[in-house]
């Protein structure tokens, strides 16, 4: 039996451990990324894109012992109940409008204008009610004597829980405010404000699931995807190789299921329904609690109208409607870095995808925008089911006939490409994951047909043809330009290249991909000549990252060409003639790169820059200096799709 004596030496301890590693010297590392909707520059961690659906009943090892505290359910609820998530708020976004504030408040796990958001009457909300935590807490053994601050059980063991989190001063100072709502409570929280190279380590921290309460932030997605946050199979374990992002260790097999469901469908309406069974689950069990959506800023002069930037897509996504009241035809925009290339396959940055916008009519996706967490068409049509473009057949599989396995991988782990063999697990046409042992097997098989928006022509005048859908499978599914991922391409069985205004492709059996609706292959000019005399169709794709007319001069189909580009210093665009939308009212847009945030507001003050973006304002206090100024300008706070949240470790080692 721990004595207060004892805990108080402890805690002594960790205070020590805490100080020594502050002072080591390793920089603070970003956690591995891939990107989805808005690059975000800042330390968060990223769902990585693994679906699978198999249950792995974990064995009695390190990491299947109940948490002392936090495995009972009533703990964990009265810890939601005792978070105060609007004070939370304030601490970090003091200029953020006081009645706007519940707007970056999630009751689940997906933020409330998300089509796959369902926040009714069956999901349990844990709005502030100290009291309500304070019951939870006296019926699950914790109980506070009198005159005392500290909760204890009858075994005289304080209720204290470490809080791990990264050093950013960002979450020092919302981590400071949850320390003393838990006190409030009854709660000691021990903070352990770590370097993000160990909290997001390969081998240390999160991904070890070294912590009792761990705080970071996830990306959230226009498709919110899941599986590998909270399937069950997903537990890191020291004996899986701690693969998975399940920090929790949570499975609850509905959840589980239903997640896993909501991935293996095309169908929204039935992807819904799972995601509300899902996040019905998710908040009863309350095993990671949401603090709130991160708020982003962007401002622009009164003058421009139309102007409309999004939580899930770059600001520049609808520069087409833009417009000067005044009458003016030019656009000054501020960027805090500058894109390295406009080749979209190697450059992924915010800012690379606010000019891609400018060029290419797309940002991270190409065939469509998505726009408030939803998908609408640009340059490719949205490939539905509901929409007649995409079919799916069953067919009848044999040993040695290409596939991808039941949780939509097309590889093993050496990255070579899956064939149907005895022993390989796959998806039967009627959903349920069998393990193959000879003869045939039934599959689904989607065939997908993508259409292109009318009217689609390059800068130069000459219009898309099937050419450019042919080059561009070739040089995007080729592995020497080293791409991050070629699991799409690696899941296409063939294309048929059927004319100038689209493509169909047949996937390989077993890939029900949710987002298939999207266009897999892009554009580019196969036509182009190039200042050595080559056309762009003939160049190796391993001298595309050189070109210059495909780093710095692309030709595009977007509204803008890109004429003249003083690295350091500024980018300037001019209207493409050939737009497929039409003429533009903004003739003319200049780019300037503004490292310094103070700057860029001070020159949007002054009138030299008309635009700034969230990529560039941010949240910090020059939020505050656009707000003073709205006699000036056009100000728009937003709910980020990036949100702040707290897991708590069921299982100690």
């Amino acid at each position: 039996m721990k004595t207060r004596k004892a805990f108080a030496v402890l805690s002594v301890l960790m205070m020590l451990a805490f100080v020594l590693s502050a002072c080591a010297t390793q920089p603070v590392a970003e956690p591995e990324t891939v990107e989805v909707i808005k690059t975000v520059e800042v330390e968060k961690v990223v769902e990585k894109e693994v679906v699978t659906t198999e249950v792995v009943e974990v064995e009695k090892a390190s990491f299947t012992t109940p948490h002392p505290i936090l495995s009972d359910v009533r703990v964990r609820q009265a810890i939601a109940y005792c978070t105060n998530n609007e004070e939370l708020i304030n601490s970090v976004y003091p200029w953020y409008p006081e009645e706007e504030r519940a707007n970056l408040i999630m009751h689940t796990s997906i933020p409330r204008i998300s089509w796959a958001a369902y926040y009714g009457d069956e999901v349990q909300k844990y709005d502030f009610d100290p009291e309500k935590g304070a019951a939870l807490l006296d019926e699950a053994g914790w109980t506070l004597p009198e005159g005392d601050t500290q909760r204890y059980n009858e075994a005289g063991d304080p209720l204290t829980l470490k809080f791990t989190t990264t050093s950013a001063e960002f979450r020092k100072t919302w981590g400071a405010v949850f320390t003393q709502q838990m006190a409030d409570c009854g709660i000691q929280i021990l903070p352990l404000y770590t370097p993000g190279s160990w909290w997001f380590g390969s081998n240390s921290g999160l991904r070890h699931r070294d912590f009792d309460l761990g705080a970071y932030a996830w990306v959230g997605e226009t498709d919110p995807k899941g599986q590998t946050l909270y399937a069950c199979n997903q537990i890191p374990l020291p004996t899986n190789g701690w693969a998975g992002q399940n920090y929790m260790g949570w499975c609850n097999q509905t959840a589980s299921d239903a997640i896993n469901a909501a991935n293996n469908s095309l169908v929204r309406a039935e992807r819904q329904e799972q995601y509300k069974i899902f996040q019905i689950e998710f908040a009863k069990d309350m095993v990671s609690l949401p603090i709130f959506q991160r708020a982003e800023g962007n401002a622009a002069t009164k003058d421009l109208i139309n102007f409309k930037p999004s939580a899930t897509e770059y600001y520049t996504w609808n520069a087409y409607e833009w417009e000067r009241a005044d009458g003016g035809d030019t656009l000054v925009l501020a960027l805090s870095q500058e894109p390295s290339s406009m080749w979209s396959i190697i450059e992924s940055s915010a800012v690379q995808r606010t000019v891609a916008w400018l060029v290419f009519d797309y940002g991270s996706l190409g065939a469509a925008s998505q726009v408030d967490y939803d998908f609408q068409e640009r340059l490719f049509k949205l490939s539905t089911v509901e929409e007649g473009l995409t079919v799916i057949n069953e067919v009848e599989v044999k040993e040695g006939d290409p596939v991808v396995d039941f949780s939509g991988t097309p590889t093993d782990a050496d990255g070579n490409l899956l064939t149907l063999v005895p022993g390989l697990k796959v998806k039967q046409s009627d959903g349920v994951d069998v393990e193959f042992t000879g003869g045939t097997v039934k599959m689904n098989q989607l065939v997908v047909t993508y259409e292109t928006a009318e009217g689609l022509t390059w800068s130069d005048g000459t219009p898309v043809s099937k050419a450019d859908f042919e080059l561009a499978y070739k040089i995007d599914c080729d592995p020497a330009i080293g791409a991050v991922d070629y699991s799409i391409c690696q899941s296409i069985q063939s294309v048929d290249f059927t004319g100038d205004t689209g493509y169909v492709v047949t996937y390989k059996p077993g890939y029900m991909a949710a987002l298939s609706f999207l266009a897999p292959i892009n554009i580019y000019p196969a036509h182009q000549v190039l200042s050595d005399g080559r056309v762009l169709a003939d160049v190796p794709s391993t001298e595309w990252s050189s070109l210059p007319e495909v780093a710095e001069t692309p030709l595009g189909v977007g509204g803008y060409v890109i004429t003249n580009w003083e690295k350091g210093v500024k980018m300037e665009l001019e209207e493409n003639p050939y737009y497929y939308k039409g003429p533009l009212k903004i003739k003319k847009i200049v780019i300037v790169f503004v490292p310094d945030t103070q700057q860029a507001v001070a020159q949007l003050l002054t009138g030299d820059v008309d635009v700034i973006g969230s990529e560039t304002l941010g949240a910090g206090p020059e939020v505050q200096t656009v707000l003073d100024n709205q006699d000036k300008l056009q100000v728009l706070i937003e709910a980020s799709a990036t949100w702040e949240h707290i897991d708590m470790n069921l299982f100690v080692p």
